[in-house]
This record gives C-alpha cells, sequence and structure tokens, in this order.
C-alpha cells in the first residue's frame, strides 16, 4: 500500500492536536485533584462542626446558656480564682471569744468535768472560781476555758452536754490586717537590725560605734516588744476564749410559758410564791410590830394617868 508524503504543515497540525490534547488531559487531571482536595476539605469542616455541635451540646447540658461568650481557659481561670479565695479565707486571722451559761445539778462537780474536757481537747483552764452551797446561796461555778480554735465547736457541744444550756454567746474578731502589719514591721526591724550589727562590725571610730550602739539598742526593743505583741495575738488567735458560768438548778429562772396550761402552771406558782414571800415578810415584821405596840400602849397608858392627875387637881 502507497503513502503519499506528509506535508510540513499537515505535520505540525497534528503535532498541534496532540499538544492540546495532552493539555487537556493534564488540565482535567488537575481539575479532578481539586474537585478532591475541595472535598476532603468540606468533609473536614463538616466534622469540625460536628465537633463542635457535640461540644457546645456538652457545654448546654453542663450549665452553659446559649449565647455565652467561652473563652479559652475561662473555667481554669475561674478555678484559680476560686482556690485562691478558698486560701485567702483559710489564711484569715479569727479571734474568738463568747460566754456560755449552763444548769447542772453539782455546779461543782460540773466544773471539774469542763476542765477535763478543755484539757482533754488541748485546751486549758486559765481562771475557776467555785462557790459551794450554803444556807443562803446556790452552788455556782464560773470558768474562764481556752480551747483550740479548731477543736471549738466539738468542745462547745461537750459542754453543752454538762447540764441544761442557758444561753451560748459568740463573737468573731477578723485581725488578719493587724496581724500581717505586725509580720511586715518584724521582718523590717530584724532587717534593720542586722544592717546595725554589720556597720557595728565595720566601724572604723569610738563615736560612730557609740551611735550604731544606741540606735541599735532602740531597734532591738523595739523589736522585742513586736514579737510580744505577736505571740499574744497568735494565741488569741490559736485558742478561743471562753467563760463557762455553771448554776444549780432553780437558780435561773426558767423561760416563759408558750401555751394555756404551762401558763396556769406559771401563774399558778407565781401566786404561790407571791403568797410565801408575803407571810414570810408579815414573819420578819411581826416581831417589831408587836414591839411596837407595846412601846406605843404603854406611851398611852402614861399619857392618860397624866391627864387624869391634872383633871384631879
Amino acid at each position: 500500500m502507497n503513502h503519499s508524503a506528509e506535508t510540513p504543515g499537515a505535520a505540525a497540525e497534528r503535532r498541534g492536536r496532540t499538544i492540546r490534547r495532552r493539555a487537556s488531559r493534564a488540565g482535567a487531571a488537575a481539575t479532578l485533584a481539586l474537585i478532591g482536595m475541595l472535598l476532603a476539605g468540606c468533609t473536614a469542616a463538616s466534622e469540625s462542626s460536628t465537633d463542635s455541635g457535640s461540644s457546645s451540646s456538652v457545654s448546654r447540658d453542663a450549665g452553659t446558656m446559649p449565647g455565652d461568650l467561652v473563652v479559652p481557659g475561662q473555667a481554669a481561670g475561674e478555678a484559680a480564682d476560686a482556690a485562691a479565695g478558698d486560701a485567702a479565707t483559710a489564711d484569715r486571722s479569727v479571734i474568738t471569744t463568747g460566754s456560755v451559761s449552763v444548769t447542772v445539778a453539782d455546779p461543782i462537780r460540773a466544773a471539774e468535768n469542763a476542765a477535763t474536757i478543755v484539757e482533754e481537747a488541748g485546751g486549758r483552764v486559765d481562771s475557776r472560781t467555785e462557790t459551794p452551797e450554803t444556807e443562803n446561796q446556790a452552788a455556782s461555778a464560773n470558768l474562764s476555758l481556752r480551747i483550740p480554735a479548731g477543736d471549738l465547736d466539738r468542745t462547745l457541744d461537750e459542754l453543752r452536754a454538762l447540764g441544761t444550756v442557758n444561753y451560748v454567746s459568740l463573737n468573731a474578731s477578723d485581725v488578719t490586717q493587724q496581724s500581717q502589719d505586725l509580720d511586715a514591721r518584724i521582718t523590717a526591724l530584724t532587717t534593720s537590725v542586722d544592717r546595725l550589727l554589720t556597720l557595728m562590725s565595720q566601724a572604723t571610730s569610738t563615736t560612730d560605734l557609740i551611735a550604731i550602739e544606741g540606735e541599735l539598742s532602740t531597734r532591738q526593743g523595739e523589736l522585742e516588744s513586736m514579737r510580744s505583741q505577736r505571740d499574744y495575738l497568735t494565741d488569741q488567735i490559736e485558742y478561743s476564749t471562753i467563760g463557762l458560768d455553771l448554776y444549780s438548778t432553780g437558780t435561773v429562772a426558767p423561760g416563759a410559758p408558750d401555751d394555756f396550761w404551762t401558763g396556769i402552771a406559771a401563774g399558778w406558782n407565781t401566786l404561790v410564791t407571791a403568797l410565801g414571800a408575803l407571810l414570810v415578810g408579815i414573819g420578819f415584821a411581826l416581831p417589831w410590830l408587836v414591839i411596837v405596840a407595846l412601846a406605843g400602849g404603854i406611851v398611852l397608858l402614861i399619857v392618860r394617868l397624866a391627864a387624869r392627875k391634872g383633871k384631879a387637881t
């Protein structure tokens, strides 16, 4: 089979068509690759949106309202602030004082039990006054107790169990600022004393040495005073001061009646008490009334005798 020779123009046109077909195929491949990347991006965005939706749902379930702005690290910051607040509360310096009144059957024995309770709690009894029962007075006892602040509630419960509680009064004073000021002043004075000691060791003249010694003595006196104040304040903070009054049964007046029958009973008891007091008063005044009556009778008799003698003359 014979073929005619290909002209140069036809060959160039054929090569151009071949190049255009290859370019078209390359463009199609690039387009498919781009579409695949876009599809992958959409899938990732969809998954991210799904995860975000789940997180939002969880946040709403946890109490986050729709529309609330959630800043990364905000929860951690709030937790840190709460922890700092708790630490600040724990670092507060508080002095607690109070008084407790209890009616007991035997105040003297109850005072011994109260002292034992406080000592077992790690506290101490600063003062103790006992008044035994006599014909003219009922028995009573008074104690000044120093109770560790950490065991105050438990110890008060045990003291209440000694008898019938009449009243409990507690007062708390925050002395955090005062305590911090004392610590700061002690630190400053300690630093000043150390510097003066260093200057004293480096003094080269007697005049400088005398001046430094005088200033050092003043600063050391102030430092000791501050330390004494801090020790006293620390003792007041660590040990609560409670005054305990113990009275025998019947010494403290009962409370007001709260219903009709207790009102009748209280009224009858008041009437009996008033009549008894009246009889006691009459019995107390009767001897004086007899003496006054006798003296009055004698005076009256003398006056009548004098009057009769005047008439006879």
